[in-house]
């Protein structure tokens, strides 16, 4: 994901204490010498949930690298957050967000209050997937205040989301706005007549002849866009935390991030990074998510290099080439093409041409400004390219794409799952050979039997951790047709799609 050279670029604060220790997932409830064994790049051991049972029966398992990194930089959260109304002095830009959240392994009594149909509070259920690079800060920063943010911007239309036939007001505190003309109050009849005759008549009140307004007054708001415009507020926030928090503490590198909140009878899969999620469901493979890679936002990056040229320092041009251009070939037609292009054109080399290009390389060795493999990502605000002063951050955003998926439709199987999954699992593993592992692993099983059942989708993300992973052998990591296995850090979420059904009352 990075270069070696990017890795020594993000500025280490000797002098600053770290903002967390290096950890493991809460919810692994790993010993100190667990941690550190599981650190191991020769044996690369799997580590799975022990006696924790994760909501919905989730699934997890993960694996180290096989020697890219000193630590495991991925991180991952899973957490039922319940949703109060904030304080009202809770809005000054300085807040830091602190939750009543439900622990990831919740107790009788609070198990009890979810499934309470009388319980009027919302709760969302959440799990986050955080490909680190640079180091692991800012991955486990955000596994643990992530899904903070997105609880302080869900609180701000709480009230809104708990009355489902609402229609959202333009602006809070005003009554809900009827999306048909009505006579503005105050407005005499004198006064509508005098219109409509400038029309012919043709729109006077009562009249047979009345016509549909040209022009709606103000756009109809779906309730599902405030989660989403929530979620995506809330990822801005986390990247502006970190922003702050590094001027007192250590934060290293930065982070790719996936989310999925359920609530209200919906997924909502946020996705900012290569990291990726499928549904599959009935058999069907349904892609939650797409790579955001230099490759595939290569225009986004050129336009702002474009309009803002001095990003690029004197060192790169926003200019694509099939290959460098070299001294020799300045006066020649070199193929190229700009952000404007998804075709390819020919054009007169100049001598700024020789610059290296903002973007350079291909499928996974592609690289923004020579330095990093990702074009959306948390933190990284310190990245630099090497042995220069031009900041990666500017291109780097932090938005997030959210899909939703209405789960109210159809009955839901126990081989119906959700699968995050960071890239070192992609890497290696199609979506079909993820979906049909997943279908040959849980074909196996016996949904039925209640002893396995806590374990069945831990097993099964164990399965795919396995397969990715592969086996050492004298030529490396090998997997099934002796490919070469990845050599990323892995971390597998199964989310069964079965357990979301005792939630939905929530939703009616």
């Amino acid at each position: 994901m990075m270069s070696s050279s990017a890795e020594e670029n993000h500025a280490h604060r000797a002098d600053q204490p770290l903002r967390f220790q290096y950890c493991r997932p809460d919810f692994l409830a790993l010993s100190p010498d667990e941690v550190e064994c599981s650190t191991d790049h020769i044996s690369r051991p799997i580590l799975i949930l022990k006696d924790a049972k994760l909501p919905w029966a989730t699934g997890y398992a993960e694996v180290i690298n096989a020697g890219k990194s000193a630590l495991n930089e991925d991180q991952a959260c899973c957490e039922v957050v319940e949703l109060r109304k904030r304080p009202e002095d809770h809005s000054s830009s300085g807040y830091t967000p602190t939750s009543r959240r439900r622990s990831s392994l919740p107790s009788a009594d609070i198990l009890e209050t979810i499934d309470n149909p009388e319980h009027k509070e919302l709760n969302f259920h959440y799990w986050g997937l955080f490909d680190g690079h640079g180091g692991s800060g800012a991955a486990v920063f955000a596994s643990k205040f992530l899904h903070l943010h997105v609880e302080e911007q869900l609180q701000e239309v709480l009230e809104i989301l708990q009355n489902p036939s609402l229609q959202p007001p333009t602006c809070l505190g005003e009554e809900p706005t009827l999306h048909h003309l009505h006579p503005v109050a105050g407005c005499s009849q004198r006064g509508l007549s005098r219109a409509a005759s400038l029309r012919g008549a043709a729109g006077a009140p009562g009249s047979p002849n009345t016509m549909t307004p040209r022009f709606f007054m103000e756009k109809k708001i779906k309730q599902e866009s405030l989660v989403v415009g929530a979620i995506e507020n809330a990822f801005k926030e986390m990247d502006a935390h970190i922003g702050r928090e590094r001027g007192m503490y250590s934060i290293s590198g930065g982070c790719t991030a996936l989310v999925v909140i359920y609530l209200l009878g919906k997924l909502y899969v946020a996705n900012a990074g290569d990291s990726r999620a499928l549904i599959i469901r009935a058999g069907e493979i349904i892609t939650m998510s797409n790579p955001f890679t230099p490759e595939s936002e290569r225009q986004r990056l050129q336009f702002l290099a474009h309009l803002q040229p001095s990003l690029l320092g004197n060192d790169f041009t926003h200019l694509e080439f099939p290959r460098r251009v070299t001294k020799k070939e300045v006066g020649k037609r070199m193929l190229y093409r700009d952000f404007t292009m998804n075709g390819w054109a020919y054009k007169t080399v100049q001598e700024e041409d020789l610059k290296y290009p903002l973007i350079y390389g291909e499928g996974k060795k592609a690289r923004v400004l020579a330095t990093i493999g990702i074009s959306r990502c948390l933190g990284d605000h310190d990245l630099k390219v090497h042995d220069s002063d031009i900041s990666i951050k500017p291109f780097l955003s932090c938005s997030p794409e959210v899909k939703v998926y209405d789960l109210s439709q159809g009955e839901r199987s126990a081989d119906d799952v959700v699968v995050l999954a960071t890239d070192g699992l992609w890497d290696v593993l199609s979506n079909e050979e993820v979906a049909e592992a997943i279908a040959g692993f849980l074909g196996n099983c016996d949904p039925d039997d209640q002893h396995r059942q806590v374990d069945l989708y831990t097993m099964t993300a164990q399965d795919l951790v396995m397969r990715a992973r592969g086996v050492l052998k004298e030529r490396g990591w090998r997997i099934a047709g002796d490919r070469p296995g990845s050599g990323d850090d892995i971390s597998v979420f199964i989310i069964p799609l079965m357990h979301s059904s005792s939630n939905e009352a929530e939703a009616s």
